[in-house]
């Protein structure tokens, strides 16, 4: 029985590298997988049957709770998968980067039972990131393009390059909010169906300041972020401040869009047609989806200078979608802070990077937090090495819901 570590680049097709495995069609030494019976564990995967269990109405993958998955927490989605696969009886089990989307607890519960599971059945991980490179898989190897070929694993510390960070362009207009205190929730709480997700929260965020938002799976921090965009019914009647005026005193949900950029990596799949990396982030000018608008020339030259920030001026014509996975994230984050709104969110931008381009977003956001004004709340389970967010703020999940603290807070100057 083999065991198997791959690291992908970003580069790599993965799903034609799975289907390759899975139809019995790989080279080389994973050729002895060829007539065994292989099952995929991933984020995709899961969803599909989240999708097929929805629209049959049925229990498959949890029949001894006859709970549905999608009714289960992130972390025990995968648990309850898991536990289909294995009941599935395959002679082997690809996972397809199965410690995205979890918090360091959970890594360590998923990392033992791998572990538990070698005994027994055969695993080839694929990974994009060397830190989830598993220490007991004894065959390890690199992926670098779509030959496939196995090269030699060396695991080396990420060294940062930095981009030549020139100037960031300044805003077409400056923003009309100038007050200190962007957002603020005071006591904020919030149920569903008797169930309570967030238990008197209190959390200010002012201009400048650089928030990294942590908390395990299920505590409620997409619940906190859909507060403070202006999405969540939930924020009326309640202590919650968004750019000076009180949720439910006749600001109109687009008012404070208007003040804030996000990115979500949902968002790529919103530019799936011909658009060209210019006309991409040209877009962010109008909040459209597509260049639908003729730019003016002042905006074009914006962009440009943006261009050469990132590095990606030769790119400038490359269709959207040909980009690689890290070159989208890097122009989706400057198409939300082309405008210089008063704040950013960035919703787990690495997740699924490989280290290199992992590297480069990390670059843009620090950029960012240099060279302007924009405050940024940061959200993902992983610390970051090369990141230097100047606060922290944790959810900690209880039976009455999650409370919050200020796990650092580095007052600005």
């Amino acid at each position: 029985m083999q065991h198997w570590d791959i690291l992908l680049s970003n580069q790599v097709n993965k799903k034609a590298f799975i289907d390759t495995i899975l139809n019995g069609e790989a080279k080389g030494e994973l050729a002895i997988f060829n007539n065994l019976k292989g099952i995929l564990f991933s984020d995709i995967a899961i969803e599909k049957f989240i999708e097929k269990e929805f629209q049959y109405d049925s229990v498959e993958t949890s029949p001894s709770s006859n709970r549905q998955l999608r009714t289960f927490s992130s972390g025990e989605r995968k648990k309850e998968f898991l536990r289909y696969c294995i009941n599935q009886k395959p002679d082997f089990i690809i996972f397809d980067n199965p410690f995205d989307h979890l918090d360091q607890p959970s890594r360590v519960i998923l990392a033992d039972s791998l572990k538990d599971l070698t005994n027994d059945i055969a695993i080839i991980q694929l990974v994009n990131r060397t830190v989830d490179v598993l220490e007991f898989v004894p065959n390890k190897a690199l992926i670098k393009d779509n030959t496939f070929e196995l090269h030699t694993f060396v695991k080396t510390e990420n060294h940062f390059k930095t981009l030549n960070t020139a100037a960031i362009p300044k805003a077409l207009e400056p923003h009309n909010f100038h007050e200190s205190v962007l957002i603020k929730l005071d006591d904020v709480s919030v149920s569903y169906e008797e169930r309570k997700i967030l238990n008197n929260i209190s959390w200010t965020v002012k201009q400048g300041e650089f928030w990294q938002l942590i908390g395990p799976n299920g505590s409620g921090k997409s619940t906190i972020l859909s507060l403070i965009t202006g999405d969540n019914p939930k924020g009326f009647g309640q202590n919650l401040f968004l750019f000076g005026r009180k949720k439910g005193t006749g600001e109109s949900v687009w008012e404070i869009k208007k003040q804030i950029g996000i990115f979500t990596t949902s968002m790529t799949d919103l530019f799936q047609k011909g658009h060209t990396l210019e006309q991409m982030i040209l877009s962010g000018f109008f909040d459209q989806i597509g260049l639908y608008t003729e730019p003016s020339t002042h905006q074009k030259n914006i962009v440009t200078q943006w261009l050469e920030v990132i590095e990606m001026t030769h790119l400038r014509k490359k269709r959207f979608i040909d980009l690689s996975i890290g070159q989208q994230r890097v122009a989706l984050i400057v198409r939300a802070v082309l405008k210089h709104p008063p704040l950013l969110i960035l919703d787990e931008p690495v997740e699924g990077l490989d280290d290199e381009n992992v590297d480069l977003v990390i670059q843009l956001i620090n950029t960012i937090k240099q060279e302007t004004n924009v405050s940024i709340i940061y959200v993902s389970h992983r610390i970051e090495q090369g990141l230097a967010p100047t606060s922290v703020f944790e959810l900690l999940p209880s039976e009455t819901g999650s409370s919050g603290r200020i796990k650092y807070h580095s007052e600005l100057n």
